[in-house]
């Protein structure tokens, strides 16, 4: 098969996903998943003797889980959390509403950059016009990805983030988040580092725990690096 033939059959195993597919609600879960993989993948026992027991993390689900992805993108967990906490103090209830009546000034003022503040206020408005965020938890993986990729400055790696810590899709995968390419380059030993769709070929065989198989392999990435956490929330 080709490429292009690669990333429409690739593409199409998202839609497949059923809701009633496992949901990662507790520690528990995260520790049958591990089972699961050491099992039956060498690379996820090697993975998991390095690092460890991920943790669980998982966020709310609804406008205050996606708009904590949005804020937390491209952060040290530190800052990410500093920042949070200030938006939360500045956006009093959190909610659509009240987000979009606040000024930009007040919303930089938390430590929030100019493209963050248009995506948070992106999601809020299409809250307010009919985006359910609730509906989306009964959703397929495809219909989340739809809904959310349509809402502007969100992308398949919020989507993905989202599907996987906020509505706790066990078989979850973000292909495009950089550190899980730079994890299963290391943890596979390959020449080189894997592109989202080759890194989709790589994690079919990791189903139907895939979203323990990332949380596995940011542990394994901070392990290597010598860093606190690489997961992104």
């Amino acid at each position: 098969m080709g490429l292009d033939g690669r990333r429409v059959a690739l593409a199409n195993t998202r839609s497949r996903t059923s809701v009633t597919a496992r949901i990662i609600e507790t520690e528990t879960d995260i520790r049958d998943g591990v089972r699961a993989l050491r099992r039956k993948c060498a690379t996820m026992r090697h993975v998991h003797d390095t690092a460890g027991t991920p943790p669980l993390r998982r966020q709310p689900a609804g406008f205050q889980g996606l708009a904590r992805i949005i804020v937390g993108q491209q952060l040290s967990v530190a800052s990410a959390a500093a920042i949070w906490t200030r938006t939360l103090d500045a956006v009093q209830p959190f909610e659509p509403k009240a987000l979009l009546a606040l000024k930009d000034k007040r919303l930089a003022a938390a430590g929030l950059s100019r493209p963050k503040i248009r995506t948070l206020k992106a999601i809020a408005s299409a809250a307010r016009d009919g985006l359910d965020l609730a509906r989306l938890e009964r959703a397929t993986d495809e219909e989340v990805h739809t809904a959310l990729t349509a809402v502007s400055g969100i992308g398949p790696w919020t989507a993905d983030i989202y599907l996987m810590f906020c509505l706790g899709r066990a078989d979850a995968w973000a292909p495009g988040d950089l550190a899980l390419q730079i994890a299963a380059q290391q943890a596979l030993e390959l020449a080189e580092r894997p592109d989202k769709v080759e890194l989709l070929e790589i994690a079919e065989r990791w189903r139907p725990w895939r979203g323990v198989a990332a949380r596995l392999l940011w542990a394994y990435y901070a392990a290597v690096k010598a860093k606190r956490t690489a997961v992104p929330v």
